[in-house]
């Protein structure tokens, strides 16, 4: 396992647009911090560390369609994978280990329209260009938000901030009060669909006014039929939510 961590591990064309945040006393410490961390025992951080920067990775600042904002990792065992809310498609959907997040999120396509989720892997969402970025991008096993004050914040909310402005008919799902919390960083930008909803895990799925699915199960918030038809709406090519298996191919 790599027990080390760089500048160098974020993508260029990432680092072009963070631009001066990389001569910021923010981003030595949380270099500091992030080596220090990895450094004491790297088997305790989640995801391993070459995996903190997959979201950018799989995904070029070009390509961004959609930002969907996550808090931070899975903390449970082998579950996080440097994208936010996805999960190896090796953990079967009806085991105790797949998240109640996903469950949700899988309910609402099919409301929608698109069918359930085979598997909690959403490595083709990010490949079509669907930001799957947590506000902390690291977390220490079996502790959530233990990583929250290592300086992450102002890494994302930089990345956010410079996003906005200079990509535009971006979709922005923020789902919950902790993404909210992020308008500010958005609002300022043009030509931007911002969908809002209560956060997709546990009970919270029916809380507040917008919530991610209505109470009872019977209607989603329509965030991925709506991301679709804003795409179409601005020449772009829509998501495919949830891929067709072999047997939807053949039958």
């Amino acid at each position: 396992m790599k027990a080390q961590f760089s500048k160098d591990d974020i993508p260029q064309d990432w680092q072009k647009l963070l631009g001066k945040y990389f001569e910021s006393a923010d981003w030595q410490l949380l270099e500091k911090n992030l080596r220090a961390v990895v450094s004491i025992d790297p088997s305790l951080v989640r995801p391993e560390p070459q995996h903190f920067f997959k979201a950018l990775t799989l995904c070029p600042v070009q390509s961004v369609k959609v930002v969907i904002l996550g808090q931070d990792p899975y903390h449970s065992p082998d579950l996080a994978q440097g994208l936010a809310f996805s999960i190896p498609s090796t953990i079967a959907v009806n085991s105790r280990e797949f998240p109640s997040s996903l469950r949700n999120i899988s309910k609402a396509l099919s409301l929608e329209g698109f069918g359930s989720l085979p598997n909690g892997d959403l490595h083709h969402w990010a490949q079509q260009g669907v930001l799957l970025l947590n506000t902390a991008l690291s977390v220490k096993l079996g502790e959530a938000g233990s990583h929250t004050n290592l300086g992450w914040k102002s890494l994302i909310d930089n990345l956010l901030s410079a996003l906005a402005k200079q990509k535009p008919y971006l979709v922005w799902m923020l789902w919950g009060g902790h993404a909210q919390s992020k308008l500010p960083l958005i609002n300022g930008a043009q030509n931007q669909l911002i969908l809002q909803s209560s956060h997709p895990s546990g009970l919270g799925v029916y809380k507040t006014d917008k919530p991610f699915l209505e109470p009872g199960g019977k209607a989603s918030c329509g965030h991925f039929i709506r991301t679709n038809q804003w795409l179409i709406e601005h020449e772009h090519l829509p998501i495919t939510w949830v891929e067709q298996t072999q047997v939807d191919l053949f039958s």
